[in-house]
Parts: structure tokens; sequence; C-alpha cells
């Protein structure tokens, strides 16, 4: 019996160190994905012959990374330990480990002195952003924004014109795939046609290099490329039991999230809440779903929503149809496609804005009233001046 019962202990050990490995690397995943401790860009040198430690490090030190030791583990265990390449780099504000490590690994992304950034906007015109990288601390100065349709100011052309720039193509979360066709067509850097309007949710939102003359169609090419991956890793890693039956149809919930708020906290809470709904078969009603509709696609009215088109029974009106619409309605960034894969578990029905750029959640109609004048209060205060 002795012997039973040491083997059976032993056993019990195993598989609580199992549990607890299994624990740590879930854990390990998740800081690893997680949006980064930056709130601004920095430009990071990788020196020539740098370790992997002495990166990892760095990266800490900078801020960009929230541990070195995290970020060694992750690319030893993605085989891109010997894959760092020397130059200096862009970590954009709040990189995941991941993409640092994408960033660092990739010497087609190492920058020149000047940066021209051109982002893709929801008028679909484009804007141009040209920054200066300083060496001693890694900071950015910004030169120049303006309106690439506008044309380039005078003092910078002939830097812009000349060698030592770096192009980059900024796509920010939420911006429909017309909006960034659009933007692509407008920048006169680029050469080529996109063939077609590519689906709506299959760009990935992202910073791309790019070298002027560079083909529309292929940056288009690179952008699906790009969300097919994180939609895939996102649904490999999905939660139990979610109204949701197809990647497809993640990803139409994700661009809604995308476009209900721009707080990163509050994904994972409207995604709860969106669940609920779809679990107790309350429609959506969602207004971005609704301007989506209106606006044929292009994702921007200008104006307030009208009356009218709330009343417009049109596939994409969360108002008037169940559940969710037929397609996205705008292209969402990784964090919440994340968050429509594994909502945060609530009992939140509802949600309006608060007045300070979040919203206020309520599990009842009446908290939800409450909430709704209260936010119909702020406006009216704004509107008055007050």
């Amino acid at each position: 019996m002795a012997g039973r019962d040491i083997a059976a202990n032993g056993f019990s050990i195993l598989i609580v160190a199992g549990i607890a490995l299994a624990g740590l690397a879930g854990w390990g995943r998740s800081q690893i994905n997680a949006e980064g401790p930056l709130e601004e860009p920095i430009y990071f040198e990788v020196a020539r012959g740098a370790s992997l430690g002495a990166v990892a490090d760095g990266l800490a030190d900078a801020g960009a990374v929230s541990s070195g030791f995290l970020f060694r583990i992750n690319a030893d265990y993605s085989d891109r330990a010997d894959e760092l390449r020397f130059g200096t780099y862009e970590i954009p504000a709040r990189a995941t480990m991941n993409e640092i490590l994408d960033i660092v690994t990739d010497p087609t992304r190492a920058v020149e002195p000047f940066t021209a950034t051109y982002f893709a906007t929801i008028d679909g015109r484009g804007e141009m952003r040209l920054v200066e990288r300083n060496p001693g601390d890694g900071g950015v100065e910004t030169l120049a924004e303006f309106a690439f349709a506008d044309g380039v100011p005078e003092a910078y052309a002939e830097t812009i014109a000349g060698g030592g720039v770096s192009f980059r193509v900024a796509v920010p979360p939420g911006l429909t795939s017309w909006q960034i066709v659009e933007s692509l067509n407008a920048a006169e850097f680029l050469e080529g046609e996109i063939a077609s309007l590519p689906a709506e949710g299959t760009l990935a939102p992202n910073t791309y290099s790019v070298t002027p003359g560079a083909d529309r169609g292929e940056i288009v090419a690179r952008m699906q490329a790009a969300q097919e991956a994180v939609l895939a890793e996102a649904w490999e890693n999905r939660a139990e039991g979610l109204p949701i039956e197809t990647p497809e149809e993640a990803l139409t919930l994700a661009s809604i999230i995308e476009k209900e708020t721009s707080v990163p906290d509050e994904r994972g809470l409207i995604a709860g809440v969106f669940v609920n709904r779809l679990n107790q078969g309350m429609r959506l009603q969602t207004d971005p779903t609704v301007i989506y509709g209106a606006s044929d696609g292009r994702g921007y009215l200008g104006r307030d929503i009208r009356q009218s088109e709330l009343d417009t029974n049109h596939a994409w009106n969360t108002y008037q149809i169940d559940g969710l619409p037929p397609t996205p309605i705008a292209n969402p960034g990784r964090a919440s496609i994340e968050a429509a894969l594994n909502p945060e578990a609530t009992e939140y029905l509802f949600f309006v804005a608060d007045g300070t750029g979040g919203h206020a959640f309520a599990a009842t109609n009446a908290e939800h009233e409450a909430n709704v004048a209260r936010w119909r209060e702020f406006q009216a205060q704004q509107n008055d001046g007050g």
C-alpha cells in the first residue's frame, strides 16, 4: 500500500506540475501578444554582431518590451534567435513583443535618417508625415505633416525626393477597404493598379515599408496575407462556446468592435456585450453598421446618422436585422480580432459613450437609460459651451 501511495503522490505531483507549466505557457503567450508599454514610437539600433541577450536587454531598457527575458524566450521558441539584423528600426507605440521581433529580424525595415510615412485616411486623400530620428536618444522629431494631395511643402521637397529617406505606408485599424484603396491610389510615389476592391476586413492594419514606385497591388497582397495569418492564429486560440461559427463571422464581429471603441481596455468588454446579445437573440443595434450601409461601404458619412437611415431595412442595419451583418464593416486590427474570439465574461448588455472617450456599461435597460440620460446631458453642456 505504501508503494502505491508513493506512486499516486508522485503522479499527482506530475499532474500539478503539468498544469502549472501549461498555465505559465499560457501567461507567456498572452504577454508576448499583449500591447507593449511604448506610448510613443522610438528608433532602436541593433548593433552589428549584437547578441540576442543584448538586444532584448536594450529593448527592455528603452521601454519597448516589458520583459527582456520573455523576448529572448520567444525568439528562441520561434527559431528566430539567429535572425537578428543590424540596423536602426522604428518601433511603433504599443508594439507587441511578436511585432518587435518581426521588425528587428527583417532587414528591409531598417530605416534611414529620415522617414516619410504615408497614412491612409477616412477620406481617401492620405496624409504624409516626415520625421527625423535622433541617433543620440532614439527620439523622433516631426519635421512636417501635410495632406499628400496638397503637394509636398517646398522646404521638404528636396529631402523627400533625395536619398536617405525610408518610405512607409501606415494603415490605421478601422478603415474600410474603400478608404485604404483610395488612399493608396492617391499616393503618387506608388505605381500600378489595384485590380478590384479587396473583400472588407481582409486587409491587416499595420505600417508597411515600401520603396518609391512600389506596386499598389503587391502592397494589398501583403496586407491580405498578414490579415489571413492573424485571423488563423486567433481562430485557433478562440474561446469555447462562442455564437460564432466561422472565421469570417469572427472578422465581422471584430470589425464592429474596432469601430465602437478606440480604448484598448474596452475591447474585451464590448466583445462580451455583443456575444451576450447574440446568445440572447437580441439585435446588436450598433451605429457603425448603419453608417457602413448608408455610405455604400465607404464607412464615412461626414455627418450624423439620420433617423431615416436607422429606420432603413438594409443588410448591414443591425437595428433592423437579427445577428451579424453579412460582411465586416471595416478592417480590424489584431487586438479587436482577439477580443472577438476571447471576449470578457460579463453580464453587460448595453453601452453608451460617457463623454471621456470611453463608454458606460449596463446590465439592465434601466441602468442603460440612466447612462444615456447622462450622455445627453453631457452633450447639451458641450453644445452650450459649458
